[in-house]
């Protein structure tokens, strides 16, 4: 059976849920195999809690009795919560971050937010996807990154978003080449190995800029498919990544923190890999619902950690949590907690300086009634992650200069 071109440009190139590759218009020129034009071999894994995850019932203040009246309900009780000093402590689900913590290789960011915040998710979303709490910036803080200082080359693996469907705003930039992978099955051609084998006939006779442009996503996307498979023959991972008695396929944050440490392992090129797990909206039965969703993340985590020490990559890796916002100090009627303000974040890994950074925020001084006060400028992680850790201009993607953290280790 014969497959014209119009077939390929009704159904698309990459595979429809799992992966497709993100090419700028005009893309840079075929990139260089290898790691050239890759400005060092440092990696930042970037895991959005999605929905406003409640920092509070995360990194609880236990010895504030301003807590247990807010939360009678749904507050973490002061006997089950893992201490790490003699005022806040992680929420028992966090077993195994709480001993990273132990081992100096997780850093928490207290209060970490910024001025006049919003309280809708989509508002919330843009400013931290975009560094910019006014929401006029159009390219994400991680695509400036990616495309003006980390990769002069547009290697298509550079910067990735692993269990996803669609490119994070955080890394969309006019000068940004993204993969977006749900799983290494799925990325593929539509269609199978026979379209797979046909696209090159057709694409690369197309003429004029329609086909400077198939050629370059078509080249993009062989190399991507091309490497994934070679990675997964290579790559066995060196850690479990389910969570205690479910199957491996449930575990969707799992199988993405599997896949970024494949990536990693095999891949020199790759500068940025965005992970989401979702559900962190917990307006009802919080409890319940957070716990299982930090567990889930505890375990993801520390596999991930795991594996790439195994491997002998942590020396390479720092991860970074965030969310939207946290949550209001004080519970709903519906044993859950509403939209808040300001939270505390994770910075992890090998190259980091362990330990409490800023100040937990007054659970008594409050704004808009009853949220938290920042200390910490979202920007300034930001600023310190791009300077300290990729060792970039933080200047020219934040369009300012923010107070650092010291949280990384000086070589």
């Amino acid at each position: 059976m014969t497959v014209s071109r119009r077939d390929f440009l009704s159904s698309g190139l990459v595979g429809v849920a799992s992966g497709v590759i993100v090419p700028p218009i005009l893309a840079k020129g075929v990139f260089a195999a290898g790691v050239d034009g890759i400005h060092n071999d440092r990696v930042l894994v970037v895991v959005q809690l999605a929905g406003g995850n409640d920092g509070l019932n995360t990194v609880v203040p236990y010895a504030d009795p301003a807590y247990a009246t807010a939360r009678p309900t749904v507050g973490v009780r002061p006997e089950t919560v893992l201490h790490i000093d003699s005022n806040v402590g992680l929420n028992p689900a966090l077993k195994n971050l709480k001993s990273l913590y132990d081992g100096g290789s997780v850093a928490i960011v207290q209060g970490v937010g910024y001025d006049n915040p919003t309280y809708s998710h989509f508002e919330n979303l843009y400013v931290w996807e975009y560094a910019d709490p006014k929401r006029a910036q159009t390219d994400g803080w991680l695509g400036q990154m990616l495309g003006s200082q980390l990769d002069s080359q547009g290697h298509p693996l550079a910067g990735c978003a692993l269990g996803e469907v669609s490119t994070p705003p955080e890394l969309r930039a006019s000068n940004a080449i993204v993969s977006v992978i749900q799983s290494i099955d799925a990325y593929t051609v539509r269609g199978g190995g026979g379209r797979q084998a046909t696209a090159p006939a057709l694409y690369r006779s197309t003429p004029g800029i329609y086909g400077t442009l198939f050629d370059q996503a078509l080249s993009t996307a062989e190399y991507g498919m091309k490497t994934l498979s070679l990675g997964a023959t290579t790559y066995k991972p060196a850690a479990q990544y389910t969570v205690a008695g479910t199957a491996p396929a449930a575990n969707t944050l799992g199988s993405a923190m599997q896949l970024t440490a494949q990536m990693i392992v095999t891949e020199p090129s790759v500068k940025i890999c965005h992970v989401v797990l979702g559900g962190f909206d917990t307006h009802q039965a919080e409890s319940a619902r957070q716990s299982a969703l930090l567990s889930e993340l505890d375990a993801a985590l520390s596999a991930f950690m795991q594996d790439i020490a195994a491997h002998g990559q942590a020396d390479r890796v720092v991860l970074m949590t965030w969310s939207e916002f946290g949550r209001r100090i004080a519970e709903n009627g519906s044993q859950g907690t509403d939209h808040g303000a300001a939270a505390p974040l994770f910075i992890i890994g090998k190259p980091v300086k362990g330990g409490l950074y800023g100040e937990q925020p007054s659970l008594t001084s409050t704004i808009d009634g009853g949220n938290l006060k920042y200390t910490v400028d979202f920007r300034s992680v930001y600023q310190t992650l791009i300077r300290d850790w990729l060792q970039g201009d933080p200047q020219s993607v934040l369009g300012a200069s923010y107070p650092e953290l010291p949280v990384i280790k000086q070589a």
